[in-house]
Formats: structure tokens, sequence, C-alpha cells
């Protein structure tokens, strides 16, 4: 019989059906990767019952042990095969891009060229500079003919999905934007990576703005820099840049990155207190202090010892 299997299940390939190409090439195609064993049946079979217009263009999963009817049918109903990827917590729209584009799943340049298109971010009902703190960290599967349009608004959808009413109300209650809670999340998500700290780092950057005292974040300083080698200098802190909270008070215009729920979550319920300082323990944790004498003997403690920049 014409239609058995060429091999069993453990032969399995990723096809590339390209867009454009005839019936005959698949086939072709197929046969050269064993997971059919006769192209000219495949052609006929695929003639017969008018299969040679109906294949979907895409990456398949198929195996030696799908018969050849069960093969077109996959490739007719277009159930293509999806790339999982997943993005971190804190990344940049540009170290996204390029996740992305190490899959091969877009085109770095056009997908960060969309990322600032005022035309392109209007069409999502958004009205802001960059999309910068909307590509929501998750893990996702995607093609490889997906436009980057298309994959943008996925990861849009997805941080709407998990920007829930109830969290929209809290915001407009604490009389804070969406761009503004963003922005304070991708600050807190940047500064600590403990689950159990991100609360009371955003109440010190409650308490700072409530205060009018300037944030004094380094994650801030550092998306300023565009060539950044990793070391933060004081030459650094003086910077002219909107992002430069140490010159500039208030929020930085914008979101810094792309924060996860939990840190979210963390700028919309900060951890009451009367902490306005913080400076890091270099294990990962923090000292936090409510006056300045208090937070200069963490910083002789915790980082001038080991002649390090406090946070």
């Amino acid at each position: 019989m014409l239609n058995r299997p060429a091999g069993d299940s453990s032969t399995t390939r990723i096809v590339n059906i390209q867009r454009g190409m005839s019936l005959g090439e698949v086939a072709e195609s197929l046969q050269e990767q064993r997971l059919i064993a006769n192209a000219q049946w495949f052609r006929v079979m695929g003639k017969l019952t008018r299969a040679d217009r109906k294949i979907q263009p895409g990456e398949y999963e198929l195996h030696a042990g799908l018969t050849p009817t069960e093969i077109l049918s996959r490739l007719k109903e277009g159930k293509v095969y999806y790339h999982a990827v997943t993005i971190p917590e804190g990344y940049t729209v540009r170290q996204i891009a390029e996740i992305l584009a190490k899959k091969d799943l877009v085109d770095q340049a056009k997908f960060l060229a969309l990322t600032h298109d005022s035309n392109f971010i209007k069409s999502l009902n958004l009205t802001v500079q960059s999309l910068e703190g909307y590509l929501f960290p998750d893990t996702y599967f995607l093609t490889r003919l997906t436009p980057e349009e298309e994959t943008i608004r996925i990861f849009v959808h997805r941080f709407w999905k998990a920007f829930s009413p109830a969290m929209q109300a809290r915001a407009k209650g604490m009389d804070m934007s969406v761009q503004e809670v963003l922005t304070l999340a991708s600050v807190v998500e940047k500064e600590t990576g403990l689950s159990r700290e991100r609360s009371m780092v955003a109440g010190v950057f409650h308490n700072r703005l409530a205060q009018n005292i300037p944030l004094q974040s380094d994650p801030t300083v550092i998306y300023a820099i565009e060539a950044f080698d990793g070391n933060i200098r004081k030459r650094d802190l003086s910077i002219d840049s909107p992002y430069n909270t140490y010159q500039v008070r208030g929020l930085p215009p914008g979101p810094i990155a792309n924060p996860g729920e939990a840190a979210i979550h963390a700028a919309l319920y900060p951890t009451p207190s009367d902490y306005v300082y913080f400076v890091s323990k270099n294990d990962g944790s923090h000292q936090f202090s409510v006056t300045l004498a208090e937070h200069n003997r963490a910083v002789e403690k915790y980082q001038k010892k080991l002649g390090k920049q406090a946070s």
C-alpha cells in the first residue's frame, strides 16, 4: 500500500515549507528527509485532493511514522511548529529583540523600529513614546512566519491580561497612570531580584517621590548610557539625561525595562514604612534606613570597605 508510513516516529524533522513552493517541491523535500517513501505518489494524492492549492507555508514538526495522508492533512491545516521563547523579567526591548533574532523569529532592526513607531504604537491604543515596559515577560510560542507587528501585539495583549482591571483601579486610586506604574515597576525590577524586597524597595521610592527626593537609582542612569560596559562610574551620575535620577527629581520619562507581574504589584502595593534609603549588602539583599546617618553607616559597612559604589 502506497499510503503507509516511511518509517517510525523516532525519525522526526522540522520541515520548512516556504511560501510559493510547488507540491512537487514539497514532495521532493519530504522524500529527501525520509518522511515519505514515494514523492510521486504524494504529488498524485495532493492533486487528486486539490491539496496543492491548500498547503500552508511554515515550519512543521513531522516524523516518518505518519502516513502521507496524515502529513498532507497537517500541511493543509497549517499545523505549524511553534518555537518556545522565554522573555525574562526586567529585559529591555533591545534585549528582547536580541533573543527573538537569535531564534530567527524577528528581524531585529524592524522589531526595534516598531517599538518606537508612533503610528504603530497608536494602533495598539497606547499614547506613549516607546513600548518599553509593555512587552510582558513570559514564555511565548511563536512561528518564524509570524510578522514582527503580530509578535509585538501578542506581547502587549499579554500585558493587558496581567494588568488586570483591579490593578488599573488601584493605579487610578493612587493617582498614577499606567505609564507611571510601569516606570516605577521597571526601576523596582532592576533594583532587586528578591521577591521579599520588591514591595519594600517600591515603598522607598514612593516615599522619595512624596518627599520630592531624587530617586538616585543606578539602573535608570545605566539605561541612559548607550554603550554601558557593566561598570557605573561617579562621572556617570552627572550625565545630562532625563533618566538620570541623581540629577532629575521624580520618575524618569518612561520604563527602563519590561517588569514582571510581581514588580508591578509591588509598585501598586508598596510596603508602608519610613525608609528613604537602601544600600546593597552584596549578597543580593539590601539594608534599609530611615535617616541619612543610618544610611551612611550602612554604606560604610557594606560598600566603602569593598571600594564599591552604593546603590
